[in-house]
Protein backbone atom coordinates (compact mmCIF):
# COMPACT_ATOMS: atom_id res chain seq x y z
CA UNK A 1 0.00 0.00 0.00
CA UNK A 2 1.40 3.27 -0.69
CA UNK A 3 -1.01 5.86 1.18
CA UNK A 4 -0.22 6.83 4.61
CA UNK A 5 -4.04 6.98 5.60
CA UNK A 6 -5.42 3.62 4.85
CA UNK A 7 -8.96 2.32 5.83
CA UNK A 8 -9.51 0.27 9.30
CA UNK A 9 -10.63 -2.80 7.00
CA UNK A 10 -7.36 -2.62 5.21
CA UNK A 11 -4.84 -5.31 6.40
CA UNK A 12 -1.09 -3.06 6.69
CA UNK A 13 1.46 -4.25 4.40
CA UNK A 14 4.04 -0.85 5.24
CA UNK A 15 4.65 1.59 7.67
CA UNK A 16 5.20 5.69 7.14
CA UNK A 17 7.67 7.02 8.93
CA UNK A 18 6.87 10.61 10.11
CA UNK A 19 9.75 11.29 12.03
CA UNK A 20 9.40 14.84 14.15
CA UNK A 21 5.69 15.59 14.22
CA UNK A 22 4.68 19.52 13.34
CA UNK A 23 7.76 19.93 11.44
CA UNK A 24 7.42 22.32 8.71
CA UNK A 25 8.31 20.84 4.81
CA UNK A 26 10.54 23.64 4.22
CA UNK A 27 13.32 22.21 7.21
CA UNK A 28 13.49 19.01 5.94
CA UNK A 29 16.26 19.44 3.89
CA UNK A 30 17.91 20.94 6.60
CA UNK A 31 16.90 18.15 9.19
CA UNK A 32 17.86 15.73 6.10
CA UNK A 33 21.62 16.91 6.24
CA UNK A 34 21.48 17.56 9.76
CA UNK A 35 20.96 13.48 11.00
CA UNK A 36 23.58 13.27 7.54
CA UNK A 37 26.03 14.63 9.18
CA UNK A 38 25.56 12.54 12.86
CA UNK A 39 25.50 9.42 10.29
CA UNK A 40 29.18 10.39 9.27
CA UNK A 41 30.31 11.18 12.32
CA UNK A 42 29.38 8.29 13.78
CA UNK A 43 30.66 6.01 10.64
CA UNK A 44 34.14 7.92 10.70
CA UNK A 45 34.72 8.03 14.52
CA UNK A 46 33.99 4.90 15.48
CA UNK A 47 35.77 3.65 12.41
CA UNK A 48 38.58 4.99 13.68
CA UNK A 49 38.88 3.22 16.95
CA UNK A 50 38.14 0.09 15.14
CA UNK A 51 40.96 0.76 12.35
CA UNK A 52 43.60 1.75 15.22
CA UNK A 53 42.83 -1.56 16.91
CA UNK A 54 43.42 -3.36 14.04
CA UNK A 55 46.83 -1.73 13.14
CA UNK A 56 48.14 -1.35 16.63
CA UNK A 57 49.21 -4.82 18.34
CA UNK A 58 49.77 -2.58 21.63
CA UNK A 59 45.92 -1.85 21.85
CA UNK A 60 45.16 -5.19 22.81
CA UNK A 61 43.99 -4.50 25.96
CA UNK A 62 40.57 -5.15 28.34
CA UNK A 63 39.84 -1.91 28.14
CA UNK A 64 40.14 -0.88 24.52
CA UNK A 65 38.59 -4.21 23.54
CA UNK A 66 35.56 -3.51 25.33
CA UNK A 67 35.74 0.52 23.21
CA UNK A 68 36.24 -1.55 20.14
CA UNK A 69 32.45 -3.46 21.05
CA UNK A 70 31.31 -0.08 21.68
CA UNK A 71 32.27 1.37 18.57
CA UNK A 72 30.89 -1.48 16.25
CA UNK A 73 27.48 -1.61 18.44
CA UNK A 74 26.91 2.21 17.87
CA UNK A 75 28.20 2.19 14.15
CA UNK A 76 25.16 -0.62 13.60
CA UNK A 77 22.75 1.22 15.92
CA UNK A 78 22.91 4.35 13.50
CA UNK A 79 23.03 2.31 10.07
CA UNK A 80 19.68 0.60 11.58
CA UNK A 81 17.95 3.82 12.68
CA UNK A 82 19.30 6.47 10.28
CA UNK A 83 19.55 6.10 6.96
CA UNK A 84 15.74 5.46 6.43
CA UNK A 85 14.80 8.81 8.27
CA UNK A 86 17.12 10.53 6.24
CA UNK A 87 15.68 9.59 2.86
CA UNK A 88 12.17 10.48 4.97
CA UNK A 89 13.61 14.03 4.75
CA UNK A 90 15.66 14.33 1.45
CA UNK A 91 13.19 11.76 -0.94
CA UNK A 92 9.88 12.11 0.86
CA UNK A 93 10.54 8.38 1.36
CA UNK A 94 9.18 7.33 4.40
CA UNK A 95 7.17 4.30 3.66
CA UNK A 96 8.75 1.35 5.17
CA UNK A 97 7.46 -2.23 4.70
CA UNK A 98 5.70 -4.04 7.16
CA UNK A 99 8.81 -6.86 7.84
CA UNK A 100 11.65 -4.24 7.15
CA UNK A 101 9.89 -2.38 9.72
CA UNK A 102 10.27 -5.33 12.25
CA UNK A 103 13.58 -6.06 11.17
CA UNK A 104 14.50 -2.43 12.11
CA UNK A 105 12.73 -2.37 15.00
CA UNK A 106 14.51 -5.65 16.07
CA UNK A 107 17.98 -4.25 15.05
CA UNK A 108 17.09 -1.15 17.25
CA UNK A 109 16.26 -2.68 20.39
CA UNK A 110 19.19 -5.29 19.71
CA UNK A 111 22.00 -2.73 19.53
CA UNK A 112 20.54 -0.86 22.27
CA UNK A 113 20.37 -3.76 24.93
CA UNK A 114 24.00 -4.18 23.36
CA UNK A 115 25.51 -1.02 24.59
CA UNK A 116 23.42 -1.54 27.03
CA UNK A 117 25.32 -4.71 28.31
CA UNK A 118 28.58 -3.82 27.13
CA UNK A 119 28.77 0.23 29.15
CA UNK A 120 28.40 -2.25 32.30
CA UNK A 121 31.12 -4.64 31.18
CA UNK A 122 33.09 -1.19 31.12
CA UNK A 123 32.23 -0.06 34.33
CA UNK A 124 33.17 -3.56 35.79
CA UNK A 125 36.97 -2.94 33.77
CA UNK A 126 37.00 0.51 35.70
CA UNK A 127 35.76 -0.99 39.25
CA UNK A 128 38.24 -3.63 39.05
CA UNK A 129 41.23 -1.09 37.51
CA UNK A 130 40.74 1.39 40.13
CA UNK A 131 39.21 -0.69 43.20
CA UNK A 132 41.76 -3.83 43.07
CA UNK A 133 44.51 -2.30 40.89
CA UNK A 134 46.96 -4.89 42.24
CA UNK A 135 44.75 -7.85 41.30
CA UNK A 136 43.59 -6.41 37.99
CA UNK A 137 45.99 -8.28 35.30
CA UNK A 138 44.82 -11.50 37.19
CA UNK A 139 40.88 -10.15 37.19
CA UNK A 140 41.19 -8.90 34.08
CA UNK A 141 42.67 -10.41 30.96
CA UNK A 142 42.13 -10.01 27.39
CA UNK A 143 40.61 -13.30 27.31
CA UNK A 144 38.48 -12.49 29.86
CA UNK A 145 37.41 -9.62 28.28
CA UNK A 146 36.67 -11.01 25.03
CA UNK A 147 34.35 -13.58 26.73
CA UNK A 148 32.44 -10.89 28.59
CA UNK A 149 31.98 -8.81 25.06
CA UNK A 150 31.27 -11.87 23.30
CA UNK A 151 28.38 -13.18 26.29
CA UNK A 152 26.73 -9.60 25.70
CA UNK A 153 27.06 -9.72 22.09
CA UNK A 154 25.28 -13.48 21.98
CA UNK A 155 22.68 -12.64 24.66
CA UNK A 156 21.53 -9.28 23.71
CA UNK A 157 19.08 -10.93 21.51
CA UNK A 158 16.86 -12.40 23.90
CA UNK A 159 15.58 -9.08 25.11
CA UNK A 160 14.22 -7.91 22.32
CA UNK A 161 12.44 -10.82 20.18
CA UNK A 162 10.97 -11.74 23.72
CA UNK A 163 9.03 -8.34 22.94
CA UNK A 164 9.26 -9.18 19.27
CA UNK A 165 6.97 -12.33 19.62
CA UNK A 166 4.26 -10.02 20.92
CA UNK A 167 4.25 -7.48 18.66
CA UNK A 168 4.32 -10.10 15.62
CA UNK A 169 1.01 -11.51 17.27
CA UNK A 170 -0.69 -8.42 16.78
CA UNK A 171 -3.61 -7.10 14.26
CA UNK A 172 -2.66 -4.24 12.29
CA UNK A 173 -5.25 -3.37 10.73
CA UNK A 174 -5.27 0.42 10.50
CA UNK A 175 -3.15 3.79 11.05
CA UNK A 176 0.43 3.24 9.82
CA UNK A 177 2.22 6.35 10.68
CA UNK A 178 5.16 5.49 12.98
CA UNK A 179 5.30 8.65 14.73
CA UNK A 180 9.05 8.55 15.41
CA UNK A 181 12.63 8.34 13.51
CA UNK A 182 12.28 4.63 13.56
CA UNK A 183 10.64 1.64 14.04
CA UNK A 184 9.96 0.70 18.14
CA UNK A 185 7.95 -1.59 20.04
CA UNK A 186 6.34 1.69 21.32
CA UNK A 187 5.40 2.75 17.98
CA UNK A 188 4.57 -0.18 16.83
CA UNK A 189 2.27 -1.29 19.38
CA UNK A 190 0.61 1.61 19.88
CA UNK A 191 -1.13 0.81 15.70
CA UNK A 192 -2.21 -2.29 17.12
CA UNK A 193 -5.81 -2.67 16.30
CA UNK A 194 -6.51 -4.72 19.20
CA UNK A 195 -5.72 -4.51 22.59
CA UNK A 196 -2.13 -3.80 23.24
CA UNK A 197 -1.69 -3.93 27.14
CA UNK A 198 0.06 -7.18 27.12
CA UNK A 199 2.96 -6.56 24.94
CA UNK A 200 2.95 -3.23 25.90
CA UNK A 201 3.40 -4.85 29.29
CA UNK A 202 5.92 -7.39 28.64
CA UNK A 203 7.79 -4.47 26.15
CA UNK A 204 8.21 -2.32 29.33
CA UNK A 205 9.03 -4.95 31.62
CA UNK A 206 11.98 -6.17 29.15
CA UNK A 207 12.68 -2.51 28.43
CA UNK A 208 13.28 -2.14 32.37
CA UNK A 209 15.33 -5.00 33.12
CA UNK A 210 17.49 -4.36 30.41
CA UNK A 211 18.11 -0.46 31.65
CA UNK A 212 17.62 -1.11 35.27
CA UNK A 213 19.82 -4.43 35.74
CA UNK A 214 23.09 -2.87 34.31
CA UNK A 215 22.37 0.76 35.69
CA UNK A 216 22.60 -0.77 39.06
CA UNK A 217 25.46 -2.72 38.78
CA UNK A 218 26.77 0.38 37.13
CA UNK A 219 26.01 2.74 39.96
CA UNK A 220 27.41 0.38 42.52
CA UNK A 221 30.33 0.15 40.45
CA UNK A 222 30.92 3.90 40.01
CA UNK A 223 30.05 4.28 43.60
CA UNK A 224 32.70 2.11 44.55
CA UNK A 225 34.94 3.80 42.30
CA UNK A 226 34.36 7.09 44.32
CA UNK A 227 35.04 5.51 47.83
CA UNK A 228 38.17 3.87 46.46
CA UNK A 229 39.37 7.22 44.99
CA UNK A 230 39.02 9.45 48.18
CA UNK A 231 41.15 6.80 49.91
CA UNK A 232 44.09 7.61 47.48
CA UNK A 233 46.03 10.45 49.44
CA UNK A 234 48.03 11.49 46.00
CA UNK A 235 46.28 14.44 44.64
CA UNK A 236 47.17 13.80 40.98
CA UNK A 237 45.93 9.94 41.54
CA UNK A 238 42.99 11.04 42.57
CA UNK A 239 42.22 13.61 39.69
CA UNK A 240 43.79 10.73 37.23
CA UNK A 241 41.12 8.31 38.93
CA UNK A 242 38.14 10.82 38.58
CA UNK A 243 39.23 11.98 34.81
CA UNK A 244 39.22 8.08 34.16
CA UNK A 245 35.39 8.07 34.82
CA UNK A 246 34.06 11.15 34.61
CA UNK A 247 33.17 11.14 31.02
CA UNK A 248 32.18 7.54 31.05
CA UNK A 249 29.84 8.06 33.71
CA UNK A 250 28.15 11.43 31.97
CA UNK A 251 27.42 9.46 28.72
CA UNK A 252 26.24 6.52 30.59
CA UNK A 253 23.81 9.33 32.97
CA UNK A 254 23.16 10.73 29.22
CA UNK A 255 21.97 7.07 27.72
CA UNK A 256 20.17 5.49 30.88
CA UNK A 257 18.18 8.46 32.49
CA UNK A 258 16.21 10.17 29.25
CA UNK A 259 15.39 6.05 28.32
CA UNK A 260 13.99 5.57 31.37
CA UNK A 261 11.92 8.64 31.27
CA UNK A 262 10.63 8.30 27.84
CA UNK A 263 9.65 4.46 28.68
CA UNK A 264 7.87 5.22 32.02
CA UNK A 265 6.11 8.00 31.09
CA UNK A 266 4.90 6.27 27.55
CA UNK A 267 3.03 3.40 30.27
CA UNK A 268 1.39 5.99 32.31
CA UNK A 269 -1.92 7.94 31.23
CA UNK A 270 -1.28 11.04 32.61
CA UNK A 271 2.44 11.33 32.62
CA UNK A 272 2.47 11.37 28.52
CA UNK A 273 5.01 13.22 26.89
CA UNK A 274 3.86 15.66 24.10
CA UNK A 275 5.28 13.37 20.66
CA UNK A 276 7.65 16.02 19.60
CA UNK A 277 9.48 16.33 23.22
CA UNK A 278 9.42 12.63 23.31
CA UNK A 279 10.88 12.04 19.76
CA UNK A 280 13.56 14.88 20.74
CA UNK A 281 14.44 13.20 23.48
CA UNK A 282 14.87 9.69 21.87
CA UNK A 283 17.42 11.01 19.41
CA UNK A 284 19.38 12.98 21.94
CA UNK A 285 19.98 9.65 24.09
CA UNK A 286 20.52 7.72 20.74
CA UNK A 287 22.77 9.60 18.89
CA UNK A 288 25.17 11.70 20.84
CA UNK A 289 26.57 8.90 22.80
CA UNK A 290 27.79 7.43 19.26
CA UNK A 291 28.74 10.83 18.60
CA UNK A 292 31.07 11.62 20.84
CA UNK A 293 32.39 8.26 22.40
CA UNK A 294 35.22 7.95 20.02
CA UNK A 295 36.43 11.37 19.79
CA UNK A 296 36.66 11.71 23.58
CA UNK A 297 38.74 8.73 23.85
CA UNK A 298 41.02 9.58 21.52
CA UNK A 299 41.92 12.92 23.36
CA UNK A 300 41.41 11.70 26.50
CA UNK A 301 43.18 8.45 26.39
CA UNK A 302 46.65 9.54 26.44
CA UNK A 303 47.50 6.07 24.76
CA UNK A 304 45.23 6.37 21.55
CA UNK A 305 45.85 10.11 21.46
CA UNK A 306 49.34 9.13 21.22
CA UNK A 307 49.73 6.38 18.45
CA UNK A 308 46.90 8.50 16.07
CA UNK A 309 48.99 11.58 16.60
CA UNK A 310 52.24 9.06 15.73
CA UNK A 311 50.46 7.55 12.55
CA UNK A 312 49.66 10.72 10.93
CA UNK A 313 53.50 12.14 11.19
CA UNK A 314 54.67 8.74 9.87
CA UNK A 315 51.89 8.72 6.81
CA UNK A 316 52.76 12.46 6.40
CA UNK A 317 56.02 11.64 6.00
CA UNK A 318 55.39 8.63 3.40
CA UNK A 319 53.18 11.67 2.04
CA UNK A 320 56.08 13.68 1.54
CA UNK A 321 58.54 11.09 0.49
CA UNK A 322 56.59 9.90 -2.38
CA UNK A 323 56.25 13.60 -3.77
CA UNK A 324 59.62 14.04 -3.53
CA UNK A 325 60.19 10.83 -5.66
CA UNK A 326 57.77 11.94 -8.02
CA UNK A 327 59.33 15.84 -8.47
Amino acid sequence: MSQANQTTASVVTEFFIVGFPGLQPKFYSLIGALLFIIYIAVITGNSLIVFLFVIERRLLKPMYIVMLSLSLSDIGFCTAALPKVISRYWFNDGYIGFYVCLFQRQLIHYFGTLNSLIMMTMSLDRYLAICYPLRYPVLMTNRTMRLLTGFSWVTAIIAPTISLIQTVNLPFCGPNLIVNCFCDSLSMNQLACADATIAKLIAYAVAMFVLLVPMSFIIFSYLSILVSVLRIANAQGRMKAFSTCATQLTIITIYYVPRFVVYTTSNIPNAQLNSSVKIAMVMFYSLLPPVVNPFIYCIRIKEIRQFFIKWCVHKNKIVSRSLTISK
